[in-house]
């Protein structure tokens, strides 16, 4: 019986949270699966994976293919599958396309020349795929939905269709397309969509200033359902639907399988922290609107509260620079939408998947992971302060 060939892994995005979990995710995995995992980044890693089948190489898929090329054509030689979650963040919706569409190109132009054992190419995307970050959609969101009148500027469908392209070009290998939903977890530097760290900073600066941790958005999201993308659970999808011969040439969302209510998550992540939320006196958006709509204009409020953060920094612990990584502006979007994201797990379920996270807990295990890194601080010494009655 001839053994399975090993597979060799090329993770773009390391710094970021799903290159980064993806490849926490790979290494857990036993060498007799995985025998190499090849990671990139723009920025040198801020923590060394100790397993030895990782190797770093640096390199910006910003600059001319023939130089990533020159970098690569060595290392990526037994290449067998590749995930892109490289990404260019603004709160610009408008100004997405300009960087992400030739990150993505230039790319897949040159792993299709350096990587001639090439098995399966796994693209991230997302929920702005259906028109989320414009207004109201049909929801549950599904796989199968038509695309909307983009006027050109989804850089998503661009990535989608270059991926085929250059696929049809070489026909020696498959792709897989995973769009996730407001993604929490660990990640070493800063995510332009991070929920749960933003949360986190805002309500201890409210515990700090003896405030209250108002919901900053409005009285139909604080009512109404939504779900999550847990970073750990996104890259097991990921690996796993790219080594699944039946999965080939597929796209699949990625939730947590659950749905929340913003009133009782807020509360219950509010009580972790030994904090009171009060019942909100909402003046905006009662019901479904296709305009955001928030109580607290989050960039404004965040504009001078750095050195409260230092003071609970020098109190509790963590980095100060945490501040920064605080996304004010997307969870404006977040938290002001006045329609529903939900997306559909039926496919991934149907072809075999069938993990599911409670988003409560992992908003939680989310806090403990920065946590133990020394971003945030001791939620035990926050806990004796704020008097949280267990």
């Amino acid at each position: 019986m001839v053994a399975p060939a090993k597979k060799v892994a090329f993770v773009t995005g390391a710094n970021g949270i799903s290159g980064f979990n993806i490849i926490e995710h790979l290494v857990r995995q036993p060498k007799g699966q995985w025998s190499k995992i090849i990671v990139t980044s723009r920025r040198p890693l801020p923590n060394a994976w100790i397993d030895p089948r990782v190797k770093f190489v640096a390199v910006d898929f910003l600059e001319p293919v023939e130089k990533i090329t020159a970098k690569l054509e060595d290392i990526c030689a037994d290449v067998t599958h590749a995930f892109f979650t490289s990404y260019v963040h603004s709160d610009d919706f408008t100004l997405l396309r300009e960087r992400n569409v030739p990150l993505f190109r230039n790319f897949i132009d040159s792993i299709d020349v350096v990587c001639p054992k090439l098995v399966r190419v796994c693209l991230q995307t997302g929920g702005k795929y259906y028109g989320v970050h414009l207004g109201p959609v049909k929801v549950p969101l599904e796989e199968c939905f038509p695309r909307y009148d983009d006027k050109g500027l989804n850089f998503y469908y661009n990535q989608e269709d270059y991926l085929r392209e250059v696929q049809k070009r070489r026909g020696s290998w498959g792709w897989n397309v995973i769009r996730p939903n407001a993604i929490n977890g660990f990640a070493p530097h800063a995510n332009g969509m991070s929920e749960v760290l933003t949360i986190a900073i805002y309500m201890l600066i409210c515990g700090e200033l003896g405030q209250p941790a108002h919901f900053p958005g409005n009285e139909y999201f604080w009512n109404s359902i939504d779900d999550n993308s847990y970073a750990p659970s996104l890259a097991d999808l990921s690996v796993w639907t790219a080594s699944q011969d039946h999965c080939k040439d597929e796209a699949f969302n990625h939730v947590n399988g659950d749905v929340f209510v913003w009133r009782y998550i807020w509360q219950e992540f509010a009580a972790y922290f030994g904090l009171e939320v009060p019942e909100p006196n909402f003046q905006n958006a009662t019901g479904q609107a296709k305009t955001l709509s928030n109580e607290i204009d989050m960039v404004e409020w965040a504009k001078d509260k750095r050195e409260v953060w230092e003071r609970v920094v020098a109190k509790y612990g963590g980095k100060a620079e945490a501040f920064d990584w605080g996304t004010w502006g997307f969870f404006n979007w977040a938290t002001g939408k006045s329609w529903l994201t939900i997306s559909s797990m039926n496919k991934a379920r149907d072809f075999g998947w069938h993990r599911n996270d409670s988003t409560s807990e992992t908003w939680i295990e989310t806090y403990r992971s920065f946590e133990n890194a020394g971003v945030m601080p001791d939620v035990d010494l926050l806990k004796k302060d704020y008097g949280v009655r267990e």
